[in-house]
């Protein structure tokens, strides 16, 4: 069919939406440990809607300096068990290049006790971390890090409690 006067307009293959329960069940390739991601948890007090949230950040390791990038996610909850799988990267527009990480925001208003925050690739990678929240004292602890058994699971996100980030109400 010559480009020039076509009869019909080529049909274009639609993309398909990656699901984020295929994430948690593959199985990724063998690869070496390498930090890639760093997951910190921190109380935020939003003035204008007036609540309490805790906030879960992922961000990079790596700078970008031409581009600033928002980490897209899927998050699937459960009572006890939170799995943040990350999507992939997305530019934001910004007048003046900066250089920083990519970083997303999950802010959540109900987390009480130990809850385990899952942080999964899309090739199927998981690490997790157990933390423990407390309104009431306004304290979150990470109790443990750890990498769930899974073939050729592999060791890429850092987790830990922002202090300096903890805002309240006043």
């Amino acid at each position: 069919m010559p480009l020039k006067n076509p009869d019909e307009i080529p049909k274009i293959p639609k993309t398909r939406k990656k699901k984020a329960e295929a994430a948690i069940k593959a199985i990724p390739q063998k690869k070496p440990d390498k930090l890639e991601y760093i997951v910190k948890t921190y109380f935020d007090y939003d003035s204008t809607a007036k609540r309490q949230y805790f906030t879960i950040s992922v961000e990079t390791v790596v700078e970008f300096t031409s581009f600033a990038y928002e980490i897209t996610y899927d998050v699937i909850r459960d009572k006890k068990s939170i799995f943040i799988v990350l999507m992939g990267l997305k530019a934001k527009s910004n007048v003046v290049a900066n250089v920083k990480p990519a970083r997303s925001e999950i802010r959540f208003d109900d987390l009480l006790g130990e809850v385990t925050v899952n942080v999964v690739k899309q090739d199927g990678s998981i690490n997790s971390a157990v933390y423990s929240f407390n309104t009431v004292a306004r304290t979150i602890k990470l109790l443990r890090e750890f990498k769930p058994e899974k073939k050729n699971n592999r060791l890429f996100a850092k987790f830990e409690v922002d202090q300096d980030r903890f805002t309240f109400e006043e």
